[in-house]
């Protein structure tokens, strides 16, 4: 399992953690009442659709600042 985990990339690191933690969240909000009535519907919507979108989106935040924060390839002398 941590041979797996070291061979993520950092960006796919922080999707999964924020994905967990917004799929807990979700969990938490149904069981305290607060979104939506418990049944195993909503609870698997609520983790597929809570924990997936945070995922993403922090994977592809993460990814854009990997690549904003990496050297160019080449010269850039304008030629």
């Amino acid at each position: 399992m941590r041979q797996r985990w070291k061979r993520l990339s950092g960006p796919a690191q922080i999707g999964l953690v924020v994905g967990l933690i917004g799929a807990v969240l979700t969990v938490v909000g149904l069981v305290t009442g607060n979104l939506a009535p418990l049944t195993w519907r909503s609870l698997i919507l609520g983790i597929l659709l809570g924990g997936g979108s945070w995922g993403v989106v922090s994977w592809a935040i993460a990814s854009a600042a990997v690549d904003a924060t990496e050297e160019p390839d080449g010269p850039e002398d304008g030629s």
